[in-house]
C-alpha cells in the first residue's frame, strides 16, 4: 500500500480526528474531577462577585479570555471547547510522531493499525475521562517530540515550542513534568539536534516562571503558599500529628481543613499550618510511605496494565535491539523513580499517571525503532500481540467505567436541579455543590443560573482571593464568620450543607461570637430538603 506524501499526511490527520470523534460518540466525555466546572463557575462569575480574570496558579492569560467570552456568549462552553481543541492538536501531533517512527519498519497499513491500537489502549482515556491537568502534559510533551523529530526544521520547532508555551500557561508544573519525561525520547529521535529544542523550552519555563513570580500580588502569593500547605495535608499526606495538644481554635482549624473549609483566614493561615500540620520526614517514612506505595502499585496494575505490558514488551525488544543499552536501562530506572516519587512523595491521579506512562512507552518505542537497531518481524509481532491482548480487557474496563460515569452524571444532574432550584436569584451557601460537578460533560455546563450567586464554603476555591471579594459584595465584610452571621439574617439565602459542614460552621460561629452578639446557629430544615438548613438567630437578652 503506497501513498503520496500529501495523501499520507491527510490520512494521518484524519485518523486521530476519527478516533477522538468515534470514541466520543460511543463512550461520551466525562470530567474526571470537579475541578474543571469549579473553575468555570469562577470564570462565569457564579461563585465570584464578577467573572474572575486571573486564576493565579494556572491558566495564565486563558482566564481573562474565557471570562470575556462567557460575558459575551454565556451559552457557549468555551472552557471545554478550548481544552478539547488543544487535546485534538496534541493527538494529531502524536499521530504525526508515530507515523515517522513506525514507518521506518512498517508499511502504511500496519502503521495505521498500530497507531489506532495504541490510541485505544494508551490515549483513549484522555478524551473520555477528561481533565484540564492532562492537557498541558500531553500538549507540551508531544509538541517537543514533534519538534525534535523534525529538527532542525524551523516550522516544526516553532510549532513544538508554541505547544509547550500554551501548555505552560495552562499549568506550569505539568508542562515542566512533560519536558522531563519526554527528554529521553527527544534525544533518541534527534540526538544533539534535540538539545536546542529542550533548552529553549526550559529557558521559556524559567523566564516565564520568574515573570509570574515577581508580578504576583501579595494576596496571590499568600494563596499559593496556603494552597501548598493545604495540599501537604489533604492531598499528599506529608504531615505528622502536631507535637503538642492543639488549642480550641487550632483544633477547629484542623477539622475545617480536613473538610476543605479553609476560607476563614483568622483560623487557617500559615502560622496555623506550621503549628498543626508539621511535615516530619521520619513519621512520613514510618507511617505513610509504605501504604502510599502499596496503593500506587495496585492502581498501576489495575488501571494501566496495557501500558505495563507494552513496557515489558519494549524492554524485551530493546534487549535484543543491538543498540548500546546502558543509557536505556538508566532511563527505565529514572522513569520508575519519577512514577514512584510522584505516587509516594506527592500523588499520581489518573490525569497524571497515564500521560507519564504514555511518554515512557513512547520513548521506549522510539529507542527500539532507531535506524541502527535490529527490529525483526517477530519483535513487531510481539508488540502487536501485546496490544491486542491488552485491548480486550481494557475495552471491557472502559465500557464498565462508562456505565458508572453515566449513572454518576445523571445523579449529579438531578442533585444540581434540586440545589440550584433553591437559588431563584438569591444566594446559595453550600459545601456540597462542587461534588455534583464530577462526571459532567465538557460541552454541557450545568451551573447555577447567572442571576444567583453560589458561596461555596468548602473546596480549594475557598482560598482563592476572589472569595473575600465575593463575601464583601454580599455582606459588606470580608471576614468569613461575620459574613456568615450577616447572611443568616438575610431572607433570600438558601443553606444546603452536609451534616459535617453544618456542624463545623456552627462551631465557627460559636467560637467567634462576641459577648453582645446574638446567637446564630444553623439547624436542619427537613421540610425543605434532606440537606437543607435554616439560620436561627436568638437575640441576646
Amino acid at each position: 500500500m503506497t501513498f503520496s506524501g500529501r495523501a499520507r499526511r491527510f490520512i494521518m490527520l484524519l485518523l486521530p480526528l476519527l478516533c477522538l470523534a468515534g470514541n466520543g460518540l460511543l463512550l461520551g466525555c466525562y470530567y474526571e474531577t470537579n475541578d474543571d466546572l469549579t473553575i468555570v463557575a469562577l470564570l462565569r462569575g457564579v461563585s465570584a462577585a464578577s467573572p474572575v480574570t486571573d486564576l493565579h496558579l494556572y491558566f495564565h492569560g486563558y482566564a481573562a479570555l474565557w471570562a470575556w467570552l462567557y460575558t459575551t456568549a454565556p451559552a457557549v462552553p468555551w472552557y471545554g471547547l478550548t481544552l478539547y481543541g488543544l487535546l485534538v492538536v496534541a493527538t494529531v501531533l502524536l499521530f504525526a510522531v508515530l507515523d515517522k517512527v513506525l514507518s521506518t519498519r512498517l508499511s502504511m497499513g500496519w502503521v495505521l493499525v498500530c497507531s489506532t491500537l495504541l490510541f485505544e489502549v494508551a490515549w483513549l482515556e484522555h478524551g473520555f475521562w477528561f481533565s484540564y491537568v492532562r492537557i498541558p502534559v500531553l500538549l507540551a510533551g508531544v509538541g517537543l517530540l514533534y519538534a525534535a523529530q523534525r529538527a532542525p526544521g524551523r516550522k516544526a520547532a516553532i510549532l513544538g515550542l508554541l505547544a509547550f508555551a500554551l501548555a505552560w500557561l495552562i499549568r506550569p508544573s505539568a508542562a515542566v513534568l512533560a519536558l522531563l519525561v519526554v527528554a529521553p525520547g527527544a534525544w533518541w529521535l534527534a540526538q544533539r539536534r534535540a538539545v536546542p529544542i529542550l533548552a529553549s523550552a526550559a529557558g521559556f519555563a524559567v523566564v516565564a516562571g520568574l515573570l509570574v513570580t515577581f508580578t504576583r500580588s501579595d494576596a496571590a502569593a499568600t494563596y499559593r503558599r496556603l494552597d501548598v500547605l493545604k495540599s501537604n495535608l489533604n492531598d499528599f499526606h506529608l504531615t505528622a500529628p502536631p507535637a503538642r495538644p492543639l488549642s480550641a481554635p487550632d483544633s477547629l482549624g484542623l477539622a475545617l481543613t480536613h473538610h476543605w473549609m479553609v476560607g476563614d483566614s483568622t483560623l487557617i493561615n500559615e502560622a496555623f499550618f506550621n503549628r498543626a500540620t508539621p511535615v516530619h520526614l521520619p513519621y512520613f517514612v514510618e507511617h505513610t510511605a509504605l501504604p502510599k506505595l502499596r496503593n500506587l502499585l495496585l492502581q498501576l496494575g489495575r488501571d494501566y496494565f496495557p501500558l505495563l505490558l507494552l513496557l515489558v514488551g519494549t524492554c524485551l525488544v530493546a534487549w535484543r535491539s543491538g543498540q548500546p543499552r546502558g543509557v536505556f536501562w538508566v532511563v527505565q530506572l529514572a522513569f520508575a523513580i519519577v512514577v514512584v516519587g510522584l505516587g509516594v512523595g506527592l500523588k499520581l491521579p489518573p490525569r497524571l499517571a497515564l500521560p507519564v506512562l504514555d511518554f515512557w512507552v513512547l520513548g521506549n518505542l522510539i529507542f527500539c525503532l532507531q535506524p541502527a537497531a535490529r527490529f525483526p518481524l517477530r519483535s513487531a509481532l510481539l508488540l502487536l500481540v501485546l496490544l491486542l491482548v491488552a485491548a480486550v480487557p481494557y475495552a471491557y474496563k472502559t465500557s464498565h467505567r462508562r456505565v458508572v460515569l453515566s449513572a454518576e452524571r445523571s445523579r449529579n444532574h438531578e442533585r444540581q436541579r434540586l440545589l440550584f432550584g433553591k437559588v431563584r436569584g438569591g444566594i446559595l451557601v453550600s459545601d456540597i455543590v462542587e461534588e455534583t460537578y464530577k462526571s459532567a460533560s465538557p460541552f454541557q455546563e450545568h451551573l447555577v443560573p447567572t442571576q444567583g450567586h453560589l458561596l461555596g464554603i468548602a473546596g480549594w476555591p475557598t482560598l482563592d482571593p476572589s472569595q473575600p471579594v465575593l463575601r464583601h459584595a454580599l455582606t459588606d465584610t470580608r471576614d468569613f464568620t461575620t459574613s456568615m452571621r450577616r447572611l443568616a439574617e438575610q431572607p433570600h439565602v438558601a443553606w444546603v450543607l452536609s451534616p459535617e459542614g453544618a456542624a463545623l460552621l456552627n462551631r465557627q460561629l460559636a467560637l467567634r461570637r462576641q459577648t453582645q452578639q446574638p446567637h446564630v446557629r444553623l439547624q436542619r430544615a427537613p421540610e425543605v430538603g434532606p440537606q437543607a438548613y435554616k439560620a436561627w438567630v436568638e437575640d441576646v437578652k
